[in-house]
């Protein structure tokens, strides 16, 4: 009899920690299945936030595009320049197209809206209005300017295919653009390149050329121009002119 009690008392302690195992186990998948929920609502917030942004950012978008195009059309752009209140010429105008990475000159498409206005954090005009001042300070970086500069020339090209851009349009842009770090010198270039007969167009090497030497040779003095170096031919002839019209 002694030892069938023993035998019960095992039995019953062995049911009681098998239970208490079981317990354990349903506790843990219990607090595991609680921790996923937490998880996956914390996953969850910020893809809302996200897909919230962009729907105010599209929203923004359409008060501007062309219903039959789907894009923001030159009409579009000039509408959009009178409720930021600058001129469609203002170079804050090309620094947004240069964040969007549109590609053609006039028109902003929906993807290039949305990844420059998503980087801006500016999903309405007042937010776009006071993005300006810190996307302007992003432009003139030495890091990025050289890659704004180069993407004005681009913009520019408004055929396909096409590699050059007039004497008009280069001087305008100059004056847009490189004028914002170099205004002496591009006054003087402008001032050639309008004087001259030789070049009817500028095509990208010479372009950048004037940006090297707006940054590396000395103004007004170029007696740092060395024209045996790899200077366009129009640079040597622009230095020529200089110091023929020094006095």
């Amino acid at each position: 009899m002694r030892r069938a009690s023993r035998k019960s008392s095992s039995s019953t302690a062995t049911a009681s920690a098998g239970a208490e195992q079981v317990n354990e186990k349903q506790n843990r998948k219990r607090k595991g299945v609680s921790t996923n929920l937490t998880s996956r609502k914390a996953q969850r917030g910020p893809t809302k936030a996200v897909s919230k942004e962009v729907e105010r950012i599209d929203q923004f978008f359409y008060t501007y595009a062309d219903n039959s195009s789907g894009m923001i059309d030159p009409e579009g752009i000039e509408t959009l320049c009178a409720h930021l209140e600058v001129p469609h010429t203002d170079v804050r105008i090309l620094m947004l197209a240069w964040k969007m990475g549109c590609e053609k000159q006039g028109y902003f498409t929906l993807d290039e809206w949305r990844n420059g206005l998503k980087a801006l954090r500016a999903d309405n005009i007042s937010k776009l209005k006071k993005a300006f001042p810190e996307l302007v300070q992003e432009v003139m970086r030495t890091s990025n300017f050289m890659e704004f500069y180069t993407y004005a020339f681009r913009y520019c090209l408004t055929e396909d295919k096409k590699k050059c851009i007039e004497i008009p349009v280069a001087c305008e842009l100059l004056n847009l653009v490189l004028a914002l770090q170099f205004r002496p010198q591009v006054d003087k270039l402008n001032n050639y390149l309008k004087y001259q007969n030789d070049y009817k167009v500028i095509n990208m090497d010479q372009w950048i050329g004037f940006f090297r030497f707006c940054n590396e040779i000395n103004f007004p003095s170029l007696d740092n121009y060395d024209s045996d170096l790899a200077w366009p031919l129009i640079l040597d002839n622009f230095v020529e002119w200089l110091r023929e019209n020094k006095s």
